[in-house]
């Protein structure tokens, strides 16, 4: 699973965004020193990729805890439907993963994302997420264990009923 944490790096966010095409990560945060990650909520890619085109919320790192955003963007500015111009993104994930300068600058994700996401445990019924995808019209769904740690996603694509009957007769077919 590729997390994201509230504080994240503008580098390591336009790599991930390269590199995959995912349409939602769930961030993550630690508590305290020493204790595990645990799921604080979601955030879509497109919001990310509205967040990394507005440079003047980028922070550089001060301390290790999380900082505050001065100016953080409006709720209209990153929800959108669809980016803007997609060859401006690309230019800009190419520059953000590139120059060193950006090694050094993060973000605060924690005004942006979804403190109210829907995440089930990890040894959830497969009809009730089927029932909670369908009536909710979710698009993912994070799963998590006991302790609130993430362990995986479940995407609208895993529940379609030809994949999902072909991966339960390949997990129940004797060895």
């Amino acid at each position: 699973v590729r997390v994201l944490h509230l504080k994240e790096s503008i580098a390591s966010l336009a790599r991930l965004l390269g590199s995959t095409s995912h349409g939602g990560f769930p961030v993550v945060y630690r508590p305290k020193p020493g204790h595990a990650e645990v799921f604080q909520g979601t955030i879509k890619r497109l919001e990310l990729c509205m967040l990394l085109e507005n440079e003047h919320i980028f922070e550089s790192e001060t301390n290790h805890e999380v900082f505050t955003s001065s100016h953080p963007l409006s709720y209209h500015k990153i929800t959108v439907e669809k980016l803007p111009d997609l060859s401006r993104l690309t230019i800009l994930l190419s520059r953000y993963t590139t120059d060193p300068r950006y090694q050094q600058l993060f973000i605060n994700l924690e005004p942006y994302i979804n403190k109210s996401a829907m995440s089930v445990q990890a040894h959830f019924s497969l009809q009730r997420t089927y029932v909670i995808f369908r009536t909710l019209g979710l698009r993912h769904l994070t799963v998590v264990d006991p302790q609130n740690r993430v362990v995986g996603i479940i995407t609208r694509k895993d529940l379609m009923p030809l994949p999902l009957e072909e991966r339960l007769r390949l997990q129940l077919a004797p060895q």
